[in-house]
């Protein structure tokens, strides 16, 4: 059964249902063809972007088995399932939307992420810490093409990503636990960032220019060349800073090749980034002229046999450096110097996928070891290591660690009926008894056509960063006897979706225990790294998205609308909690993208979040009562105008200026303009989001 509908000329057919034929009679329709299946793109699988690109698509899916198809590729569990099938919450973020963001950065564009809470230190991310239904920054876990890129060193690097939202084709955000997925650290969900499609030729470029000596520049290519697919991109961007000491200074660059060699595809990435950035009061009031330097290469490689075998291997490394400056100017006498970190990881991962006519069987092993050397952070050594790029500087200090698991999970639909049970074996020696395991099921129901029931129970686990066991400075310390964090989360909702409109509801509960904190007592002056014995949360979820069937000649492009409520049990009394439960109470966003002409329109985003806890101002050496944050009210513009293959856009953040504190007393910016043109050259429509995009 065939659909279609016209978009800018061009018509696309979206294929329902299908049985296993030749390909080759696609090449006769003369049209766009969208075909989506679940594609495997976690750390374990094969990278998204390669497996799109293999001309025998059909052999994800199990053989001879005539299946039903959606209209979107996304990532969610170790086993290839239909998106209706789909027993997690996962929220889809594509090539239109970021083409609609009004923000710089990828922390920007998960900023409106139902369930996503993004607390920007500086602006446009410079340092974003992100969470996922109540989490803290440390309980996310974040991939690139299916890599785990996540930094052991401290979350607040987490987003420190070689590539800029002119390289990203799409982001998929798992909400909720995923330790038997995506292993250690997944602990309320991961982050799945997902780089061009480089099956097709194309050219990218974004310049633009606003207040407060903003400049940014961006320049992405993809070509495919007989059996080499390749896509390089390069990023600058530079502000002289919207208050004192909140200039900053950013550089990106990615790069990744795709290509056979003796019936084996290779997928082979590597990036690099940089940032300097005024940090001003970012860690604490008391000394608000900081500064930081950060700098990250990565590179991994993905290797799997052609043919029936469905087996896939990955290596990866990460190094990150980092340089804290306590004092940016003139430091007092006690100072001792600056803080020096360089953090090491690597990873090897193993997937076998067994599929059947109605099932489907994962079996994965995966090691990570992670180390570091600092001036603060481990264990104190006698052989000391240089400080790259340092004059007369040594690292002192070293921790390491590592962990080896084994996954497995089975997935199954007998008719209305679709289940996923697995679990996830951990052998670590920062567990209490060097082992654990993690299990967790999914349940699936079809009530009728267009609604869908889903449950699931899930098991899961957070190390400590390193910050957490080793940091010690004049206002905090560490715990070098901290637990790893634990918990059971409890979910249950429905979907609801026809070719235009979704709707979603999910309502959780997650008992969590021993979970890490910075609290500061009342009578003391520094804050400490504990386990607090237990924290549970409650929440409830509700999506929706429409967009008009025919969008050429509608008025509105498309709305998007989400609201989340979450409670948790445990109140700060006599203490002040610096992260777990200063969680998004209430958080509403609402996206709405409308035409004024043919060739013009305006894209708006409303968020409005109320916060629990507050912040402890500082003055006069003294710490002052705390003051709870207030509810607050965001909304970016951006209007825009295409001729041909370019884009003119003028984008207005935080349009009604409204003034807000986040960590530690760091005030965020205020409205803040920018113009620019964006370029999209390839031989397809440009900058026009489709319908199945949107959903």
């Amino acid at each position: 059964m065939i659909s279609s509908f016209t978009i800018n000329t061009q018509k696309i057919r979206s294929f329902s249902r299908w049985t296993r034929k030749p390909w080759a009679v696609f090449s006769s329709l003369r049209s766009i063809i969208k075909i989506s299946v679940l594609s495997l793109t976690i750390s374990l699988v094969a990278h998204d972007g390669f497996s799109q690109s293999k001309t025998d698509t059909v052999r994800k899916m199990p053989a001879d088995n005539e299946v039903d198809l959606d209209e979107f590729v996304v990532t969610a569990q170790r086993s290839p399932v239909l998106q209706s099938e789909l027993l997690r919450m996962v929220s889809i973020i594509p090539s239109a939307k970021i083409d609609q963001a009004q923000t710089v950065g990828v922390a920007g564009i998960l900023e409106h992420t139902p369930g996503v809470d993004i607390r920007q230190r500086g602006a446009f991310g410079m340092q974003s810490d992100i969470s996922i239904r109540g989490g803290t920054f440390d309980q996310t876990l974040i991939l690139l093409n299916g890599v785990n890129i996540t930094d052991p060193q401290t979350g607040h690097h987490n987003l420190n990503l070689p590539v800029d939202p002119l390289s990203v084709d799409k982001i998929e955000v798992l909400r909720g636990p995923a330790a038997r997925i995506f292993g250690p650290n997944a602990f309320n969900g991961a982050i799945n960032i997902i780089t061009d499609n480089i099956d097709k030729h194309e050219l990218k470029a974004t310049i633009s220019c606003g207040q407060n000596g903003y400049g940014m520049g961006s320049l992405s290519y993809s070509v495919p060349y007989k059996n080499l697919r390749y896509h390089i991109g390069f990023n600058g961007i530079t502000s002289s800073g919207y208050t004192e000491n909140t200039d900053f200074t950013n550089l990106n660059f990615f790069q990744r090749a795709l290509f056979p060699i003796n019936k084996l595809d290779f997928d082979i990435q590597a990036g690099y980034t940089s940032r300097a950035f005024g940090a001003n009061a970012f860690y604490t009031p008391r000394f608000p002229e900081q500064f930081e330097t950060t700098n990250s290469s990565f590179a991994s490689l993905a290797i799997s046999p052609q043919g029936r075998l469905r087996l896939k291997g990955l290596v990866y490394y990460r190094r990150h450096n980092d340089r804290f400056e306590l004092f940016r100017h003139k430091a007092p006498e006690w100072y001792k110097g600056h803080n020096y970190h360089m953090t090491d990881v690597a990873g090897a991962t193993l997937n076998w996928l067994i599929a059947g006519k109605s099932s489907r069987t994962n079996l994965g092993l995966d090691y990570r070891y992670e180390q570091i050397y600092s001036t603060v952070l481990g264990d104190t050594i006698k052989d000391l290591k240089p400080v790259p790029l340092e004059d007369s500087v040594m690292f002192n200090r070293f921790y390491n660690r590592n962990s080896f698991s084994v996954m497995a999970e089975h997935s199954a639909t007998y008719g209305r009926f679709s289940f996923s049970a697995g679990m996830l074996v951990n052998a670590n020696p920062a567990l209490e008894h060097g082992v654990s395991i993690y299990p967790g099921i999914d349940l699936g129901y079809k009530v009728i056509e267009m609604v869908n029931w889903f449950a699931s129970v899930n098991r899961t686990l957070r190390l400590p960063t390193f910050t957490d066991l080793f940091y010690n400075s004049p206002t905090n310390i560490g715990n070098r006897d901290l637990k790893p964090e634990e918990a059971v989360t409890l979910e249950s909702g429905l979907k609801y979706s026809v070719k235009n409109m979704s709707i979603e509801f999910a309502v959780f509960h997650r008992n969590g225990r021993n979970m890490i904190d910075w609290v500061r007592f009342s009578a003391e002056e520094k804050w400490k790294s504990l386990n607090l014995t237990n924290v549970d949360i409650t929440g409830i979820e509700i999506n929706a998205a429409y967009v008009p069937v025919n969008i050429r000649q509608s008025f509105v492009r498309s709305v998007t609308f989400g609201y989340s409520y979450m409670l948790a049990n445990k109140v700060s009394e006599g203490f002040t909690s610096l992260y777990v439960l200063d969680l998004l109470k209430h958080k509403v966003d609402l996206s709405l993208s409308h035409k004024i002409t043919g060739k013009s329109g305006v894209d708006w985003n409303i968020s409005v979040q109320d916060r629990n806890g507050g912040y402890q101002p500082y003055k006069d050496d003294t710490w002052l009562p705390e003051v709870p944050y207030e509810t607050a009210v965001f909304m970016n513009a951006r209007g825009w105008y295409d001729y041909r293959f370019m884009r003119f856009f003028v984008d207005i953040n935080n349009l009604l200026d409204t003034r807000v504190m986040d960590h530690a007393n760091v005030e965020q910016p205020g409205l803040w303009a920018i113009a620019g043109i964006k370029i999209k050259i390839n031989n397809e429509s440009i900058l026009v989001p489709q319908r199945s995009e949107i959903k």
